[in-house]
């Protein structure tokens, strides 16, 4: 059973910084386009990050230069490291799946209606 498990949000001070932790199960996470969506109140949910299995990555421009994607392959878990953070990052963060045959991440973020699973999302919050 594929699942997707996320840790590492919780409430941090302008400027700080956390680390968000997707460990995946029923599955190899290398063998798939990987990300980071989130969801703010009241908004769409959004493409923050994303790998490729190729290891192309690509980043949402209101992030870049201040969130890093990576995974370990060894550990089977894809991380999401966020400096900088500001309080519109405030969101529930989502890690995602999208299945090979959809070469996702090779050219752009895919968008939430393309993903085949979805972890359960943890809470980040960014409030001085």
């Amino acid at each position: 059973q594929l699942q997707l498990v996320e840790s590492g949000g919780g409430l941090v001070q302008p400027g700080g910084s956390l680390r968000l932790s997707c460990a995946a199960s029923g599955f190899r996470l290398d063998y798939y386009a990987i990300g980071w969506f989130r969801q703010a109140p009241g908004k769409e949910r959004e493409g923050v990050s994303c790998i490729s299995s190729g290891g192309s990555t690509h980043y949402a421009e209101s992030v870049k230069g201040r969130f890093t994607i990576s995974r370990d392959n060894a550990k089977n878990t894809l991380y999401l490291q966020m400096n900088s953070l500001k309080p519109e990052d405030t969101a529930v963060y989502y890690c995602a799946a999208l299945l090979p045959f959809r070469g996702a991440c090779v050219h752009s973020l895919p968008v939430p209606d393309g993903v085949d699973y979805w972890g359960q999302g943890t809470q980040v919050t960014v409030s001085s």
